[in-house]
């Protein structure tokens, strides 16, 4: 799957995370160890979308606060951008499930690049609700981009999901 034409691009929380049923501390969000095992799969670049206001540290003022942006369509400012998103053919697209969807900031990040032609395999984390309506809300952005089905590792889960991760990449990545 050695392909330097891939870009692993996800958005993750750490610290206060829902995982099981509770709220514990990640000093890893569960994506970032999703997008770090299709990192060491893969051999591609990996960009961490990061918004420049950051969320609060408790988990329910965040999930207030990405309801609020989710009901108005709002679009966070991001810190930082792929310096050269035209070198990639196959970007790995990677997020929570917050409220049914990515959250804002990858509508965002989904919005400053052209993907037209260029394969799109979203993954999410979640507890529960899966990938929600994130594929629709991603074909809808990138209307021009090749999107392949999606996998939805549950976040309780990240640390035992190679076996699932390397096999949807196999079926992907052809």
């Amino acid at each position: 799957m050695e392909n330097k034409r891939i870009l692993i691009a996800y958005y993750s929380r750490r610290g206060n995370n829902y995982v099981a049923g509770n709220i514990v501390d990640l000093p890893v969000g569960n994506t970032e160890v999703i997008a770090q095992k299709a990192q060491a799969l893969t051999g591609g670049d990996v960009f961490q979308i990061e918004t420049v206001k950051v969320y609060p540290k408790d988990y329910h003022e965040t999930t207030d606060i990405a309801q609020k942006e989710l009901r108005a369509n709002a679009r966070p400012e991001l810190s930082g951008r792929v310096s050269d998103m035209a070198a990639y053919d196959t970007i790995i697209l990677g997020y929570p499930n917050w409220w049914g969807t990515m959250p804002m900031a990858v509508h965002t990040f989904l919005e400053q690049y052209d993907f037209s032609g260029k394969l799109i395999l979203p993954f999410c984390t979640h507890e529960g609700s899966g990938l929600g309506r994130s594929e629709r809300d991603i074909a809808r952005l990138c209307p021009r981009a090749v999107l392949h089905l999606g996998l939805a590792v549950r976040g309780s889960t990240v640390r035992s999901a190679d076996a699932e991760l390397k096999a949807w990449l196999t079926a992907n990545l052809r």
